[in-house]
């Protein structure tokens, strides 16, 4: 009955990676680290509950470097979803390096015939419960230590840097972005889980080779046993598969700059975030129309105006507009959007909005992160600063 969990969670993953990962690129990170969560757990079933000669041989070992990726991918789904391009930069790469580093130190074990090495896995698991084995670099008792702490700290450094950007939004635009409630609450509710796993992990590493200790005058020995390890991680795992459908704007894609009215249940609000494959085949014409419905709103006054949000919003993939934009239109995505806002601000003037409003103001409300690169803008659009159109539209009405 237990496998049921990690094969829901897997099943979870393909979703994520099969709808959504054309919509925004965060999802892919967040389904690689629910699929290596979710085969941690079938692989510690399969060598410490199967009682399997064969199943002990394939779980043996073999996976150790998944434990080394939970970590990283935590971070990277954390950063991309932040970031405005979903992109890593290239020196990103080198947190990878861990799990690259166990491979090549585990090559003397994995490279045994598979005959010796259900063996020597039986041995150890089911006999001896010593976990002593020739790798090239480090030892067997070092890697299980150090998986957990590994895990540990990215979980603490994903939550501090999911922190520190919410600060630098709020210093340079004085609010927080209209989807930061939900997204916090999500990542600090995963980190939260691999933090309890990790120190679960700990502990039960450090009784299974002799370190007793006291937790609230109750012996380590009772708490981190094995059958209480398996099920505070399997279930931590499994958990995080549940939270996942409870924050269906997470699930779907990421949340919508447009309000819509009438959701009052989460039936409704998963079904108005259910992402629909847009077909190869729609035209430019398509495309077109759809995006000038989507414009009514103006949702690119908001600051947080992505290509990414863009495609949830439109249900449309990412390199779809990408490539109506770059090759369509000639236009990058970020100069469309500024040319946007620039005549948004000139129909606010010319509205006679700019009387009320300091330029600040304006530039503000048409999205600008700044008054300087708002006047750059204004000025490479219109070929004049914001004052002096303001000053012409003045001169007109008199």
């Amino acid at each position: 009955m237990a496998i049921l969990f990690p094969l829901f969670g897997i099943f979870t993953s393909f979703i994520l990676l099969y709808y959504l990962s054309s919509l925004n690129r965060s999802n892919i990170f967040l389904a690689l680290f629910f699929l290596c969560c979710n085969l941690v757990v079938m692989v510690y079933y399969g060598l410490h509950f199967t009682k399997d000669l064969f199943w002990e041989g394939v779980s043996f070992v073999h996976w150790l470097p998944l434990s080394y990726l939970l970590g990283p991918l935590l971070f990277f789904y954390v950063k991309t979803t932040l970031g405005d391009k979903n992109k890593l930069e290239k020196w990103d790469w080198l947190h990878l390096l861990p799990a690259v580093f166990i491979v090549i130190n585990c090559l003397p074990f994995t490279t045994l015939p598979f005959d010796q090495k259900a063996q020597i896995a039986h041995e150890i698991v089911n006999v001896t419960e010593n976990y002593t084995l020739d790798f090239n670099f480090v030892s067997f008792e070092f890697i299980l230590y150090s998986r957990s702490i590994h895990l540990l700290f990215y979980a603490v450094f994903s939550v501090g840097y999911f922190y520190q950007h919410s600060q630098k939004i709020v210093k340079a635009y004085s609010s927080r972005s209209s989807n930061h409630s939900i997204i916090s609450r999500w990542i600090y509710l995963l980190s939260l889980l691999q933090i309890v796993i990790a120190i679960n992990s700990i502990g039960h590493m450090s009784t299974l080779y002799g370190v007793q200790f006291n937790v609230l005058g109750i012996p380590s020995t009772s708490i981190f046993t094995e059958k209480y390890y398996f099920e505070i991680c399997g279930g931590g795992f499994f958990l995080q598969n549940i939270f996942l459908f409870l924050f269906p704007k997470i699930l779907y894609g990421n949340v919508s700059y447009t309000i819509e009215e009438g959701k009052n249940n989460i039936i409704e609000d998963l079904k108005s975030n259910l992402p629909k494959k847009q077909k190869e085949t729609a035209s430019i014409q398509d495309i077109e129309q759809i995006i000038q419905a989507y414009l009514l709103n103006s949702p690119f006054v908001h600051k947080e105006f992505s290509l990414s949000q863009m495609s949830f919003d439109l249900k449309i993939p990412e390199r779809f507009l990408s490539n109506y934009f770059n090759k369509d239109l000639n236009i990058t995505f970020s100069e469309w959007r500024k040319h946007l806002r620039i005549d948004y601000v000139c129909s606010l003037i010319e509205a006679g909005e700019s009387k009320n409003l300091t330029i600040e103001a304006i530039a503000t409300n048409a999205g600008f992160a700044s008054r300087s690169k708002f006047i750059d803008a204004f000025k490479e659009r219109k070929g004049v600063t914001p004052s002096a159109f303001i000053k012409s539209m003045s001169s007109k009405e008199v």
